[in-house]
């Protein structure tokens, strides 16, 4: 949509003139000069616009849990199933293990409202990065369950993790193990370069702030070409 009342918007919203141009990407006299119609939108930034007024509309009516819900043991179950079946690949190193796991958090979510390991993901410049994944791995390795490797992939230096238990399945249900295993054909071949411009064009990275936390909830506003819903059949 066109956005002739964007400062009307922003206002009823109640974000900043700062907040709002961290999202777009641009600067604030940037911003103000669209809002006074001296410059326009492209179209990425109004699907921007348009997503981030649609979440904060009907932010206060969602009854699913947005909150990440950090269940770790989960976590590191899912690392394990995912490292034993893509780990020895020689483009799966931390970077790509970044993405992948964000994909199968935010798919699940997607699909079922429900999440699967909740994991906390930041926007940064390379796409987005679990909060828990340091603390989560240095004691997988300490407890002997994951082995960190120094490698090179196309003469970059690369950090990989190779399990040295297996993953319990009992801990998932089939819904789990399914989209883990769709994520995993779809991205597990990708290089970290194509994953991170993968991700960012996927509507929760793209609405999120530099540095913040991405929001499950986004989800529900993704484009055709990552949406794993059939809305149709709701």
């Amino acid at each position: 949509m066109a956005y002739k009342n964007l400062k009307e918007l922003r206002t009823r919203f109640n974000i900043s003139q700062v907040e709002l141009a961290q999202r777009l990407g641009i600067s604030r006299p940037t911003l103000i000069k669209i809002e006074k119609g001296e410059k326009a939108l492209t179209p990425q930034q109004e699907q921007i616009c348009d997503q981030i007024f649609k979440f904060s509309e009907h932010n206060d009516s969602q009854i699913r849990i947005n909150i990440p819900q950090q269940k770790l043991d989960k976590f590191e179950q899912v690392l394990l199933y995912v490292l034993q079946k893509v780990g020895a690949k020689p483009n799966v190193g931390e970077t790509v293990l970044y993405k992948l796991l964000y994909f199968i958090d935010f798919d699940y979510y997607e699909k079922f409202e429900q999440q699967l390991m909740g994991l906390t993901y930041i926007k940064n410049h390379f796409g987005p990065t679990p909060r828990e994944f340091k603390k989560v791995i240095d004691d997988m390795v300490t407890h002997g369950k994951l082995e960190a490797v120094r490698s090179t992939y196309f003469s970059k230096d690369q950090k990989k993790y190779l399990p040295k238990v297996n993953p319990n399945l009992g801990n998932f249900n089939g819904n789990e193990l399914e989209m883990i295993d769709s994520v995993l054909e779809r991205y597990a071949d990708k290089s970290a370069s194509q994953l991170s411009d993968i991700s960012h064009r996927d509507m929760p990275w793209m609405a999120a702030k530099m540095q913040e936390n991405i929001e499950y909830e986004l989800v529900f506003y993704r484009s055709e070409e990552f949406s794993v819903r059939d809305y149709d059949a709701l």
